[in-house]
C-alpha cells in the first residue's frame, strides 16, 4: 500500500464511512468499530459511545493529560460528520492505510 497516494487512501476511507452509514445492516459491530477509530484519532477521546438510533454521540474528551470530560452532542449527519474528521497528516494517512488493511480495502494497490 505504500505506492497509494494520499488523496486515494482519504477517498478509500469516505467511501467506506458513507458506505458503513448507509448499510447499517452490514456488519454493524466491525463498522461502530471503524466509526468509535476516526472519532478516537481525531479528538483524542476515549470510552466513546455511539447511539445511532438517538443519533447521539457520548465520549470523553482530555482537559489534560489526566483529567477527561464528559460530552454528548447529537449527529443529525454522522456519514458528513466521520468524514469531517479525517485529516490526511502522515501519521493520519498512515491510521487509514490500517484501517482499510484491516477492512480488506485496497488490497490490490
Amino acid at each position: 500500500m505504500s505506492t497509494t497516494t494520499p488523496t486515494a487512501i482519504i477517498d478509500e476511507v469516505k467511501n467506506l464511512i458513507s458506505y458503513s452509514i448507509n448499510n447499517p445492516e452490514v456488519e454493524n459491530a466491525k463498522f461502530e468499530d471503524l466509526h468509535r477509530s476516526i472519532i478516537k484519532k481525531y479528538f483524542d477521546a476515549r470510552d466513546i459511545k455511539i447511539d445511532y438510533k438517538a443519533q447521539t454521540i457520548d465520549l470523553k474528551l482530555p482537559m489534560s493529560n489526566s483529567k477527561y470530560t464528559n460530552i454528548t452532542f447529537e449527529c443529525l449527519e454522522l456519514s458528513g460528520f466521520l468524514q469531517s474528521c479525517i485529516r490526511s497528516d502522515e501519521e493520519s494517512l498512515y491510521f487509514y492505510q490500517n484501517l482499510l488493511a484491516h477492512y480488506d480495502i485496497m488490497s490490490a494497490a
